[in-house]
């Protein structure tokens, strides 16, 4: 799983009919800073994520599982909603 930032959504006019119904974010990839790390990618939601809000999203064959047993065409999708993030430092 990747954390990352929901930036805004996306309407799609014409879309795979097994995504009728499904939401897609836009998502920026963040590191545990939350600093920026990659290109923006459009994500499924799969746990209600709004706008602004700091998720975890997950890519590949695993992005459809939260759907089962529903066949959804998914290359990412947000699985979870991050509350807080808690980094250690690492002692030398």
């Amino acid at each position: 799983m990747y954390l990352g930032r929901v930036i805004g959504n996306l309407h799609a006019t014409v879309k795979n009919a097994e995504l009728t119904g499904q939401r897609m974010l836009v998502v920026q990839p963040v590191d545990s800073d939350e600093t920026p790390s990659g290109s923006t990618l459009v994500c499924l939601d799969w746990a209600g994520a709004r706008d602004g809000d700091l998720i975890f999203w997950c890519r590949g064959r695993e992005a459809s599982f939260p759907f089962l047993p529903e066949i959804v065409p998914a290359d990412a999708c947000i699985v979870a909603i991050v509350d807080r993030v808690d980094v250690e430092k690492a002692s030398c």
